[in-house]
């Protein structure tokens, strides 16, 4: 995989390296001689190594073709937009951008053969293990939907309940290469992971929340016992700190730059039905306190009239034309920007939940109020890994994954991954036609016959 990810890297500095060298270098005022353009180049070279690492354009056979495709095609566009500024920055002037354009259209063409290459050799080499499943609840047919959709690195051809005995199970894992444990019950689990850590067999295992929680613990080596401390408090002050600060830095300028283009929705949001231009909402933000978030109308005005809180579904009468397309490009965000430099919210974290919505799924699953151990945020971990559709209980867990690991580096890099998602029409699809309420959000599968008569009604 090193040698594969260093075939693309050396190829983009290469041809970086030619395109400097023949246009650029001798061009600006005080030309650099020796190491100086071996600075430029590495730099040039550092930059797409770490734009390449944030959106996963080296993940090769975890990701489809498409999408290390779509990955690389980012870090050229954005690796060469700032080696432009550069550029222009060193020759004081602005240069001709017609060489790095073409160099380009060269890298994406090379991308494109790189990595259906690359792809067949880790698959030549890596084919797909057989695996079973032991499950400990429906959860285990979506987790296999999932999974199966990448036939080619995951083949579950056998599942066992871990109601069986111990022994059972054992001698069902023995012709497998790789084991998958979903919801499964903690002693049984940890049975299963000795044997399989024993027998050098690969685990696959669905966290449950206070495996998310101990990840974030502290390694303490105070004595001869090892300790973990988990200070279960959220953000440090320190980390709340440069956090504010962060957003003000980022919601400000942004505010100011996007003006021209939030005056425009506006307009056409006035235009389609002379409704009003912005939709207010109560929701929830750090510590449960309620505040109104402030985005762009999407759909019809009074499009709760009968007072019952619903999810957007994928096809939803309601969501107006200019509605449909702000939310397919999340426009619709942009006055969430407001509520950041109010301090309401901040620019990463938990999407901020409807009160009364809250309210349903903390009936079923009483840990969904951990998320508010942090601000509301603009986008986040369930943003960028998840899907509008997704789940509130992995929803929660993608949450809860972000408040344990919380870095400033972190915040850059899922505000990196942000732009990468704005792109995915799935990322933004509504629930599924007949699902209507917050409650049918809980549940993992509707019932055929209830989900026809909801349409039926």
């Amino acid at each position: 995989m090193f040698f594969i990810s260093m075939a693309v890297l050396f190829a983009h500095a290469g041809v970086f390296c030619f395109v400097w060298l023949r246009f650029y270098s001798g061009v600006i005022p005080e030309p650099f001689y020796g190491w100086g353009d071996v600075v430029i180049i590495f730099l040039y070279a550092v930059l797409l190594h770490i734009l390449a690492r944030v959106y996963g354009g080296y993940r090769i056979g975890d990701l489809r073709v498409s999408e290390i495709i779509y990955s690389q095609v980012l870090v050229i566009v954005f690796g060469n937009l700032v080696a432009y500024c550069q550029i222009c920055l060193l020759g004081r002037q602005m240069l001709s951008p017609l060489p790095l354009m073409i160099m380009s259209a060269a890298q994406v063409a090379y991308v494109v053969l790189w990595a259906y290459a690359a792809n067949r050799l880790y698959f030549k080499l890596f084919p797909s293990r057989r695996m079973i499943m032991i499950y400990g609840s429906q959860a285990a047919t979506r987790l296999i939907y999932k999974m199966s959709k990448r036939y080619d690195k995951y083949l579950i051809c056998a599942v066992v309940s871990s109601s069986e005995s111990f022994e059972n199970i054992i001698e069902r894992i023995a012709p497998y290469e790789a084991v998958v444990l979903c919801d499964v019950r903690a002693e049984m689990r940890n049975q299963i992971l000795k044997y399989c850590y024993g027998h050098s067999i690969r685990v696959y295992m669905t966290p449950n929340i206070t495996d998310i929680i101990i990840g974030g613990a502290d390694k303490l080596h105070l004595f001869d016992t090892p300790l973990y401390l988990c200070r279960n408090n959220g953000l440090a002050p320190d980390q709340r700190m440069l956090k504010r600060a962060m957003d003000l830095l980022i919601s400000i300028p942004a505010v100011l730059l996007l003006s021209p283009l939030m005056l425009g929705i506006a307009l056409a949001i006035k235009i389609e039905d002379g409704g009003p231009v912005f939709f207010r909402q109560k929701r929830l933000t750090r510590g449960g306190r309620e505040f109104l978030i402030c985005k762009f109308r999407s759909m019809r005005v009074n499009a709760e009239e009968d007072g019952v809180a619903r999810l957007a579904t994928r096809h939803d009468d309601r969501i107006t034309r200019v509605g449909s397309f702000l939310r397919r490009t999340r426009l619709d965000e942009l006055p969430q920007l407001l509520n950041v430099i109010r301090g309401e919210m901040s620019i990463i974290g938990p999407r901020p939940e409807r009160p009364e919505i809250a309210r349903q799924y903390e009936e079923t699953m009483p840990e969904f109020n951990y998320r508010l151990r942090v601000k509301a945020g603009l986008t986040g971990y369930a943003q960028i890994l998840g899907k509008y559709n997704t789940i509130p209980h992995d929803k929660l867990k993608l949450d809860l994954l972000y408040i344990e690991r919380y870095s400033l580096l972190l915040d850059l890099k899922i505000l990196l991954m942000t732009v990468k998602v704005l792109f995915i029409p799935e990322s933004s699809e509504g629930i599924e036609d007949g699902t209507l309420t917050p409650e049918d959000g809980l549940g993992l599968f509707n019932k055929p016959g209830k989900k026809a008569a909801r349409r039926k009604k």
